[in-house]
């Protein structure tokens, strides 16, 4: 069985890297492929029956997999998306559970109320990976990433706490018990609780990772961050995957100021490689399994019946999807300009009101200096909302990019195995997430090519990326002091060092290293002190500015990058 078992696992490996490298040169979204394999493998002569329990999908893969979504998610972007995400991620969830329910019922009387809310819940969330696998191929614009990344985080925690509780109904005596009530107060504690204790793990790993300073050991405390967020966070009756989220936003934002570039690098490199393994074999399983719960729902409904249902619910997730949007929409096109004129006017107020006061002392100055970053960061907003507004054909993409996946498949199989119709409910699921994928995996490329977005040209890009550099280095100057000023143990610097280092410190901070070699080395220890300094200064000065937002997170994320690579070579030198 050990040798069996091996022998599988080291034929998904094969098949995944193989789907992966046909996907990049065919442009078919690498989950479609392991979906079409998986169920072409399960029909191979002497293959074995693999069951693999939901509990497992949902407790050791959900978390890594949100982990590694949620640490590489900017929250500059999340935080200007978020009344949308909240909205697709909360909102339409339990709308979309609760109508599909209601439906699936009325037509299907034999399937109970809370059995139907609970396939309703399972179907809702969307799965974000074929979609961005899609988007970053054809150029989908970054917000609209953001959207889909952000919502595909979130919904799963909403979808779940409706499962539970229609689970819960489904285990009474009638089984037709539903609280809207008890749902909202368990959404409001799975929310609190995640956000507690997630937020506290978070907060709580960075800061050890940070005093450690150790490759091997931060790489080790990362795997732990998702289970440490997830496992008490459902002790407590809260949402874990909520908790995971929030502790990997987290993580991501304190990252950028708390660790290395080396423990930063580590940990991109680490998790992109679980991502792809653990995804990879979700949608690989996914389709082998697919013909076993074939055969186990032929005892209970007929093909017509399977059929019926599901192309139901395909068709209610596509209507209640864009009926969703269409709100957002309109505030967009119609109330957008003019809350934009109006939150410039009020910055403006504000701004005035700024320039006529004089601070007393220095608790005044710094009160000050705290009010007018909330105020760059204010016309930042309203900027950006005027350059990269959501538009009707951003929406249109947004509507048609709702491929369900991972947690469809693994939450439904928690539904007990003794439920009436519970075999018809989980093909029901499967089979929804699997025409989804096909359906808007297949088409979704080519209505992103009719939108005609325009995407940021690359001379636009390094134009961003050096004129951020410039102000990160001119802001180290500016608190540092020029170079003729420095002092190293008292001594001021080497007139010739000095002028050996002017043109590397701004914009890149150092143009080449090999020279480092070839000073004396009195001076190349002063030249490498010095660096530091300016380094660790246009780093805050790189946190400051993030933290307005004037820039795109990829600009701030590729100079971070180039500063990383700055500080990898002092460790060289």
């Amino acid at each position: 069985m050990d040798h069996q078992f091996l022998l599988v696992a080291g034929a998904g490996l094969a098949i995944m890297i193989a789907a992966s490298v046909f996907a990049r040169r065919t442009g078919v979204a690498a989950p479609l492929l392991l979906v079409g394999l998986g169920i072409g493998a399960s029909y191979l002569p002497s293959t074995p029956t693999i069951h693999v329990e939901p509990e497992l999908i949902l407790a050791g893969v959900l978390p890594p997999l949100l982990y590694a979504s949620a640490v590489q998610l900017p929250v500059l972007d999340v935080r200007r998306n978020f009344a949308l995400i909240a909205w697709q991620s909360v909102v339409m969830v339990i709308v979309s559970a609760l109508a599909i329910g209601a439906v699936v019922h009325a037509i299907f009387p034999s399937i109970s109320f809370p059995l139907a809310v609970a396939l309703g819940a399972v179907v809702s969330p969307t799965d974000a990976v074929a979609a961005t696998a899609i988007g970053h191929r054809v150029g989908l614009p970054p917000r609209l990433m953001t959207v889909l990344e952000g919502e595909s985080l979130v919904n799963d925690a909403s979808a779940l706490v409706v499962l539970r509780t229609a689970v819960a109904a489904i285990a009474t005596v009638s089984g037709s018990a539903f609280d809207l009530t008890d749902t909202a107060l368990d959404f409001g504690w799975a929310v609190l609780g995640a956000v507690l204790i997630g937020g506290a793990v978070g907060w709580l790993t960075a800061l050890l990772r940070q005093r450690l300073d150790d490759p091997v050991l931060n790489t080790t405390i990362s795997f732990a961050v998702p289970f440490l967020a997830y496992f008490p966070t459902e002790e407590a009756y809260a949402s874990g995957v909520l908790a995971v989220v929030v502790a990997g936003l987290l993580t991501g934002a304190l990252g950028s100021k708390r660790f290395s570039a080396r423990d930063r690098q580590t940990q991109a490199t680490t998790w992109t490689t679980i991502s792809f393994l653990l995804e990879s074999a979700v949608f690989l399983a996914m389709g082998y399994q697919l013909p076993e719960l074939v055969d186990a729902a032929r005892t209970e409904t007929t093909t017509g019946e399977i059929t019926g249902l599901v192309l139901l619910v395909v068709g209610l997730l596509v209507a209640l999807r864009f009926l969703g949007l269409v709100g957002p929409a309109i505030r967009e096109r119609f109330g957008r300009p003019g809350r934009n004129e109006q939150t410039r006017a009020k910055l403006g107020q504000f701004e005035e009101h700024l320039d006529a006061m004089t601070p007393a002392d220095q608790r005044e100055e710094n009160r000050i200096a705290w009010a007018r970053r909330r105020l760059a960061r204010g016309k930042a907003d309203v900027e950006f909302e005027e350059r990269e507004p959501i538009t009707g054909r951003g929406y249109a993409v947004l509507g048609w990019a709702g491929m369900r996946g991972v947690v469809t498949v693994a939450a439904v199989q928690t539904i007990p195995g003794e439920t009436r119709h519970v075999d018809t409910v989980v093909l029901a699921a499967f089979l929804v997430a699997l025409i989804t994928l096909v359906l808007f995996g297949l088409t979704l490329p080519t209505v992103i090519a009719r939108m005609n977005f325009r995407p940021e040209s690359a001379e636009d890009k390094r134009d961003s990326v050096q004129a951020l550099l410039r102000r990160v280095g001119e802001s180290a100057i500016d608190t540092l002091g020029p170079l003729e000023e420095q002092t190293v143990d008292g001594e001021p610097l080497d007139p010739e060092l000095v002028s050996t280092m002017k043109e590397r410190i701004v914009p890149r901070l150092v143009a080449g290293t090999r020279d480092l070699r070839e000073t004396r080395a009195d001076a190349h220890e002063q030249m490498m002190i010095v660096q530091r300094r300016y380094l660790d200064a246009m780093r805050e000065a790189l946190g400051a500015e993030r933290g307005i937002g004037a820039y795109s997170s990829e600009t701030y994320r590729q100079v971070e990058s180039l500063l990383d690579t700055v500080e990898q070579r002092f460790r060289m030198n």
